[in-house]
């Protein structure tokens, strides 16, 4: 009986956040109340609060399902590749493969996750979970290259990636090619770049510059 209502609960919880993804876009963000949502889901509005405590909090849970999603999509080239480029290549293109089914929605969302005080903000506390997930990929991409780097760029060098990769999205959200064409190919021009620039950091006239790029993120941080 326990596992039928966990069941039930996790259908209804879905239920929730696709009704609201539909309104979301149908009405836009600030026109959806919680109580339309509720009415459209056929729950109570008491129902909705439960598992939900506002509207953020269902968006929150959208970015959580397309953590998920990327994840079960990079595994086939992580579990195979080992060369930097080629895994950071997977991982890149298969975040954008995620996205691509949400990209009329995602623009409607920009201007409420550009906000800097908004939850919807990637780099806000309420996203320090999906952030850190985010982060880990990165992480698994480098220490699971043949990649020889300085020991402590490695230790910042998946969130750069992951900063990288934001990059990649706000370009994917005004992407109006057709299949979001243009941004795969940014991924493919960007990622040899991005190689070189990491394997130059063993270089003896770089090392001192990496050093200090090290320091700055380590300051800035703190």
């Amino acid at each position: 009986m326990t596992e039928t209502k966990a069941v039930k609960s996790e259908q209804t919880r879905a239920l929730i956040v696709q009704t609201a993804l539909r309104l979301f876009r149908e009405r836009g963000y600030e026109a959806t109340t919680m109580r339309a949502i509720a009415k459209e889901a056929g729950v109570s509005v008491g129902n909705a609060y439960y598992y939900f405590g506002s509207k953020e909090e269902l968006i929150q849970a959208y970015y959580d399902e397309l953590q998920e999603d990327h994840v079960k999509a990079c595994r086939a080239v992580l579990d195979t590749e080992r060369e930097f480029a080629a895994r950071l290549m997977g991982v890149l293109k298969a975040r954008v493969d995620t996205m691509v089914p949400y990209h009329e929605f995602a623009g409607k969302f920009f201007k409420f996750a550009a906000e800097p005080t908004s939850p919807l903000n990637p780099f806000s506390a309420d996203a320090g979970p999906a952030r850190t997930a985010a982060v880990a990929i990165y992480r698994e991409v480098v220490d699971g290259s043949t990649l020889k780097i300085d020991e402590e760029f490695r230790k910042e060098l998946p969130e750069l990636l992951w900063l990288y990769s934001m990059g990649i999205v706000l370009y994917w959200v005004h992407d109006s090619s057709p299949g979001c064409r243009k941004t795969y190919l940014l991924v493919d021009r960007t990622v040899p770049l991005v190689n070189r620039m990491v394997a130059m950091s063993r270089l003896p006239g770089f090392k001192s510059v990496t050093r200090e790029l090290v320091d700055i993120i380590r300051d800035v941080r703190a």
